[in-house]
């Protein structure tokens, strides 16, 4: 993909960590959601019309991940769906992260164990597997790809 900064100079954008360009299909549903008022929890006409919107969103999600509806749940964020995720997986139980995990994991789980890396930063698979087989751990989060340094995880 270009650049989508007006005025950047030609090449590929490939820093995707906090922001991309929208599809133009993308677009123009965001700009369509920006004319409805109504708050979706809402039972006057305004809400319901919202509500619509974003039921039908989630189903069309749902239908492209292979999922159902009411397990599609829209967050903020990445950093409010990594705490709810963790939170609603865990279920108390101990987590182990990777010492290099994004910063909201590590905010989200802050008595997790970690698991170390090698000088590369790729995640220690002797290490990862005796925490795995001392604590059996409830939750495991690694990342495949660092977001930060690239470096790819053999999970």
């Amino acid at each position: 993909m270009t650049s989508p900064l007006p005025g950047a100079e030609p090449g590929l954008y490939l820093d995707a960590n906090a922001t991309e360009a929208l599809r133009p299909e993308a677009r123009e549903a965001v700009l369509a959601a920006f004319d409805l008022v109504g708050n979706p929890a809402s039972v006057h006409a305004d809400g319901r019309a919202a509500r619509k919107l974003l039921e039908s969103a989630r189903a069309a999600l749902a239908a492209r991940l292979g999922a159902r509806p009411e397990n599609v749940v829209f967050c903020a964020g990445a950093t409010e769906a990594n705490a709810m995720a963790i939170h609603g997986l865990a279920g108390g139980g101990a987590i182990v992260i990777g010492a290099t995990e994004h910063d909201a994991v590590r905010a989200a789980a802050p008595a997790a164990l970690i698991a170390p890396v090698d000088a590369a930063g790729r995640l220690d698979q002797a290490g990862f597997a005796a925490l795995l087989a001392a604590h059996r751990p409830a939750l495991a989060c690694v990342m495949a790809a660092n977001n930060e340094t690239g470096v790819l995880n053999d999970i």
